[in-house]
């Protein structure tokens, strides 16, 4: 288990221009966990990264990373952390070996350093097999593993990911996800900016929400989710002749308002006691005689936790790309 912070960031605020992309940032995230800071286009997000990573300056607030503060101390802060942006670092003219060991020569290391770190990491991130192949010839996951190996030459202690899998198909996105878990079970920390809720699911420990410069929700998604209500009990009846002694029927076990729908015979409520509540429903629906063709349990998913979380803002008038932050 974590025991102590890799990241703290108290009070953050930066003004570009006349807007606060950041109006008071706070967040801590521990060592050796995966956060997913999420928010719509123009929450701060990339503000808030572009500090932690030394390349902005506060305008007041402070923040540390891996116990070194971002703005007295700058240059070990960089010697503590890898990032990798949305776009590529790698050439495609050279293989991944080559792209490794220039690398390595960028970071300073000898020459035979270098050359082992980049089989160590071709190893670590299984590129071995296409260790001599031109990068151009990778397909997309492979690209993104090289790009996260080059993040890892020096070993972070915490890795910046900003949207890694934009624009992957389905596996590279996966390949990609597997090589962030690898990183994580080695210790180090992941802060990963996405806008694909079912990426934060599948990878944070914890999530912070961000709107208008600010972090207005952080837990973890088990907890983010449950404010929404707990789980919900999902059925549909064969015949939508019994669609109304089934609703009634739920409400009585559920004692809980239930949604129906005519078109799809679905009804859905809310429950407290999961497998109890299950069990006893379907029990009594047999007993009734109703023919069921689906039942089941959902959890909240993350996007619905987002939209909650972030329609306020748009109900309050005030636009989303107002506060949007400039191209890199």
């Amino acid at each position: 288990m974590p025991t102590k912070p890799a990241l703290i960031a108290r009070d953050l605020c930066k003004k570009l221009g006349k807007t606060k992309a950041l109006d008071g940032f706070d967040l801590t995230v521990m060592e050796g966990t995966v956060c997913g800071l999420l928010g719509p286009n123009g929450a701060g997000k990339t503000t808030a990264v572009r500090i932690l990573t030394t390349l902005l300056l506060p305008d007041s607030g402070s923040a540390t990373v891996a116990g070194f503060d971002v703005v007295r101390e700058p240059a070990r802060v960089r010697f503590q952390i890898g990032l990798t942006g949305q776009q590529p670092t790698v050439d495609e003219m050279l293989t991944g070996r080559e792209n490794l060991r220039m690398w390595g020569r960028l970071y300073h290391l000898p020459v035979r350093a270098a050359r082992i770190r980049a089989d160590e990491l071709l190893e670590q991130f299984r590129l071995t097999d296409a260790a001599d192949k031109q990068v151009r010839h990778y397909s997309g996951g492979m690209r993104r593993r090289l790009d996260l190996a080059i993040a890892f030459i020096l070993a972070p202690r915490l890795l910046f990911l900003d949207e890694p899998t934009t624009g992957l198909d389905p596996r590279s996105r996966n390949e990609v996800w597997n090589a962030v878990r690898m990183l994580t079970h080695g210790g180090t920390t992941v802060l990963l900016t996405t806008q694909y809720l079912d990426e934060a699911d599948q990878l944070a420990d914890q999530i912070a929400v961000m709107a208008h410069g600010r972090v207005i929700a952080d837990d973890t998604p088990e907890q983010l989710k449950s404010t929404l209500g707990g789980d919900q009990l999902d059925i549909v009846v064969r015949d939508a002749a019994e669609l109304a002694a089934a609703t009634a029927l739920v409400e009585r076990v559920t004692t809980q308002s239930a949604h129906s729908e005519p078109d799809t015979r679905r009804i859905n409520a809310p429950v407290k006691d999961r497998v109890g509540t299950l069990v006893e429903v379907t029990r009594r629906l047999a007993e009734a005689g109703i023919d069921v063709a689906d039942i089941a349990l959902r959890r909240p998913t993350l996007d619905e936790v987002f939209l909650r979380l972030t329609a306020d803002p748009a109900q309050e008038g005030i636009p989303i790309d107002q506060t949007k932050e400039p191209v890199g």
